[in-house]
């Protein structure tokens, strides 16, 4: 890796990864490369970006502490707002660099995604970005069957959260890395874009290979959760408070307890209780 690259992704790593997330460089043309023109990203090939992935640690360590802090904006999903303020971090850490970030959820006003996260993921070398082109004589005729990521270290626990750019910051000679093809039978590959597509909620496909560490069983109950209803789960209801000064550069409304909170969101609401293990699969 290029002296230079590895001092940024050092600097990202220091200010993301103690708190569960992971840093992966990679190059603008490797992504642009393996996409339709309308999905480029408009910059030189050469230009260094970093893919950001939060893994199963990231409850504990970010979200935990976040929602302890009670400063939520209205209307907003907390896990998004946790990773927002973090990628905030990063950018403050390099205040000398131009440098754009884009959230794994951002669109532009046609509704195109502005990042097509699995993809960025594979060029990265992060995750493998299995596809229906990924299985010989495939099964499924004419229905439409989605795309997943596995990690070689967690499977399916993991989410991919953004990408980094820094445009003016050009690494001609950076190194390209495969992502591990931990799922390389075509057997496997069927039982995991099934099991994606057709039985999501139930987990299973996210254990296409043996993880490390999985969501524990909270973190499932989070997840699986709809958006909208995250607050009540958390025992959180909104007040018309003046914004708290503890994040200045943030416009968030303060968010209160309500008068009884359920036992399980204390637990949520604490970063030094830890969540019970989840079972094997």
């Amino acid at each position: 890796m290029e002296p230079q690259v590895a001092e940024l992704k050092q600097k990202i790593e220091d200010t993301l990864c103690p708190f569960g997330f992971e840093v992966y460089p990679f190059q603008v043309a490797w992504y642009n490369e393996l996409l339709p023109p309308a999905f480029h990203l408009p910059l030189p090939g050469p230009t260094l970006a970093f893919l950001i992935l939060s893994t199963p640690a990231m409850f504990d360590q970010a979200l935990k502490p976040f929602l302890q802090s009670h400063h939520l904006q209205s209307l907003t999903d907390p896990v998004d707002q946790c990773v927002a303020y973090h990628l905030r971090r990063v950018r403050q850490s390099l205040p000398e660099l131009q440098m754009e970030v884009i959230a794994d959820y951002e669109v532009y006003p046609n509704r195109r995604p502005k990042i097509l996260a699995q993809t960025a993921a594979h060029v990265a070398g992060a995750a493998y970005y299995y596809q229906r082109q990924d299985v010989e004589a495939d099964p499924w005729g004419t229905q439409h069957i989605a795309g997943v990521c596995i990690h070689p270290r967690f499977g399916g626990w993991f989410a991919i959260r953004g990408v980094v750019l820094l445009p003016g910051t050009e690494t001609p000679d950076l190194p390209r890395k495969k992502p591990p093809d931990c799922v390389p039978s075509r057997a496997a590959r069927i039982t995991l874009l099934e099991g994606f597509n057709f039985h999501w909620r139930d987990w299973t496909y996210r254990d296409a290979v043996t993880p490390q560490e999985r969501y524990s069983e909270e973190q499932k109950t989070y997840f699986s959760t709809p958006p909208a209803q995250r607050l009540a789960l958390l025992g959180l209801a909104q007040t018309k408070e003046e914004p708290s000064p503890i994040f200045p550069e943030f416009p968030f409304t303060t968010l209160t307890k309500k008068p009884q909170i359920p036992s399980s969101a204390r637990s949520w609401l604490s970063p030094s209780i830890s969540p019970p293990v989840s079972p094997g699969p």
